[in-house]
């Protein structure tokens, strides 16, 4: 059952949560209809000039690159298991070309604060407001396996989301 859980009291296994479970970012603007998800797998969640933060990147090659540029708000959701067919379809499918998330079987809903949907599925349920943007820059790598991320040179943009709610399963991601 997801409740409010105070930004102090959150906790996740964060190197999980990413890497294995994987989070659903999504952009936009619930009552107009228009927002795009897609699912992420690099990020975090720290603490910057006092706020707390999740931190996203999105290519430029991504539908959703156009969403995160336009809207101040992002979601980020966690799912249980089960639904781990629908997280990789919604990251390997492209929102432009396909109503991918009607497809996905996954019920978007309205945010508390922001404009920016979650979905009823989630059990985690992150509202964030933007606060920093900075695109990579090649220069700046220091390890060569990280350009090697990038054969096609789609450096990805970096953005910090201000925490504004966190909603979750307390037994899952709260201390």
């Amino acid at each position: 059952m997801r409740t409010i859980i105070d930004i102090h009291s959150f906790t996740a296994r964060v190197f999980y949560i990413w890497d294995k479970t994987w989070l659903l970012l999504t952009c936009g603007n619930y009552k107009s209809g228009e927002y795009n998800s897609m699912t992420v797998a690099w990020g975090g969640f720290g603490n910057m000039w006092n706020f707390p933060l999740a931190l996203i990147v999105v290519r430029p090659t991504r539908y959703t690159y156009e969403f995160i540029n336009k809207y101040e708000s992002f979601t980020l959701c966690a799912f249980p298991e089960r639904f781990r067919n629908e997280l990789n379809f919604l990251g390997t499918v492209s929102g432009r070309d396909r109503k991918k998330i009607t497809e996905s079987k996954l019920t978007p809903a309205p945010s508390f604060l922001v404009p920016s949907p979650g979905f009823e599925e989630a059990d985690l349920w992150i509202e964030c407001e933007k606060m920093y943007w900075q695109d990579f820059n090649p220069e700046h790598f220091l390890m060569p396996e990280v350009e090697s991320r990038y054969p096609d040179k789609d450096y990805h943009r970096m953005v910090f989301g201000k925490i504004i709610r966190v909603m979750g399963d307390k037994k899952k991601y709260a201390s």
